[in-house]
């Protein structure tokens, strides 16, 4: 004999509708999946466009433009850059071409820039010759900075520039470096000369040896001139002035201090034979 037991009302599953949780996740989650399709076909979209644009013929580089070279031809700087050609020019890394430009002794700076559609443009400014700087038995251009540009010879005889000495450093370890100090003096010097051309161009030689005080030897005239370290221009100006009244007193000169404006001291070139008697027995003018 089989007994049902009550069922306790306690015990049954209320029959209820599904809640409004589930339908917003149902709802949360087709927007997902909408809004997951509609980015990647955005992605997909930007990637062709950019396809499209990189690939574009009309903006690929096929023109370079150089500006501001002088010593430096437009077909050796364009054949630094050939790479560039064929090129988009939206992606084209202007930073390495520019680092390639620079390499070159004659550059002293260099900017590249864009020009839609197709065009890159180069404005070169090149370093301009000091002087010659002796190494050794040889000759080399030399910027104010005291950068060498390049060994002089026969191409460069249009540069009518002064030899200056003394540029270098202690002889050490390694290859032979220009001294800063010493090339900053000789700049200046170079450059308070140029005020005055026909001047200038009596300048033959500069020694730097002492950074506080350039020497300076014209042509035609052995005489070693001590400029010290500013009024280059005017102390050079006073002794030609008084050239010719030193050499009635003093036919063979050795040096002419210059550096103390008010009086001018003269050394007799024989004094420097008969036992190299310094600035003591130089004389007073």
């Amino acid at each position: 004999m089989s007994v049902r037991a009550a069922t306790e009302r306690n015990f049954r599953r209320a029959r209820v509708k599904p809640t409004r949780r589930k339908a917003a996740r149902r709802w949360f989650s087709w927007r997902l999946v909408r809004m997951t399709v509609a980015s990647a076909l955005a992605i997909y979209t930007c990637y062709r466009a950019a396809h499209l644009v990189v690939s574009a013929e009309r903006l690929q580089v096929n023109r370079i433009e150089v500006r501001g070279n002088v010593r430096l031809s437009s077909g050796e700087i364009q054949a630094l850059v050939d790479g560039l050609r064929g090129t988009n020019i939206l992606t084209a890394d202007l930073t390495k071409y520019r680092r390639r430009l620079t390499e070159s002794p004659w550059v002293a700076d260099v900017a590249l820039r864009r020009v839609l559609p197709s065009t890159v443009e180069v404005f070169v400014s090149e370093r301009r010759p000091m002087g010659l700087c002796r190494m050794g038995n040889e000759l080399y251009l030399i910027d104010e900075r005291g950068t060498v540009i390049d060994e002089f010879g026969p191409q460069y005889a249009e540069f009518d520039l002064p030899i200056i000495d003394g540029l270098l450093r202690a002889r050490g370890p390694g290859q032979p470096a220009i001294d800063e100090a010493r090339a900053a003096i000789a700049a200046r010097a170079v450059t308070s000369f140029g005020a005055r051309r026909e001047l200038a161009r009596r300048v033959s030689q500069i020694d730097v040896s002492d950074p506080h005080n350039a020497i300076v030897l014209l042509d035609d005239d052995p005489a070693l001139l001590h400029l010290g370290d500013d009024k280059f221009l005017e102390r050079l100006q006073s002794y030609v002035d008084l050239a010719d009244a030193l050499r009635d007193r003093v036919p063979d000169i050795d040096y002419v201090d210059l550096r103390f404006d008010e009086r001018v001291y003269v050394r007799p070139a024989r004094e420097r034979r008969d036992g190299d008697r310094h600035s003591a027995s130089a004389r007073k003018f």
